[in-house]
């Protein structure tokens, strides 16, 4: 696990990330049951260019919370006052489940958004850090039918 570690910490840091560097790491991920992954995180993205991570920038998104399977709030967010609130708005207008779902061959937790054809599945780097990608009809949304990769880590 420590080189896998290490590859994820490279990459996140990266001024730049090639998708396939991103999906090379992620057949090396373990997938995770969605009762791993309950609670609060906060995340970021991978440097790949994708116009899913100015949007979230612009939105000051903090991570996701998984309250329970039914309730997964995709859109955290810090305010300007500094406070955390869900921003159903900028989800398309709703929240999200989680389910286990099969993507790329295998079965992992994934975030089922309310209103959009989206999915974010997820596989661990450990167990307090997660590597996502966002799949689905993303074109309407960001222009683009790139998957987006991102990644969340506990919030303790």
């Amino acid at each position: 696990m420590p080189a896998i570690r290490s590859d994820f910490d490279h990459l996140r840091s990266a001024e730049r990330v090639d998708p396939a560097a991103l999906a090379a790491l992620w057949e090396r991920l373990t997938p995770v049951r969605v009762a791993d992954i309950l609670g609060p995180w906060r995340g970021g993205d991978f440097a790949a260019g994708h116009p899913a991570g100015e949007m979230l920038t612009r939105l000051g998104w903090h991570g996701k919370d998984f309250t329970d399977p039914m309730d997964a709030q995709p859109l955290i967010c810090r305010g300007e006052d500094g406070a955390l609130f869900s921003s159903h708005k900028a989800a398309g207008g709703g929240a999200a489940s989680l389910w286990e779902i099969a993507f790329r061959d295998e079965v992992t937790a994934t975030m089922v958004y309310d209103r959009m054809p989206v999915f974010d599945h997820f596989k661990a780097v450990d167990e307090d850090t997660l590597v996502g990608v966002m799949n689905g009809k993303l074109e309407p949304y960001f222009g683009v039918a790139d998957l987006y990769w991102f990644w969340l880590e506990r919030d303790r």
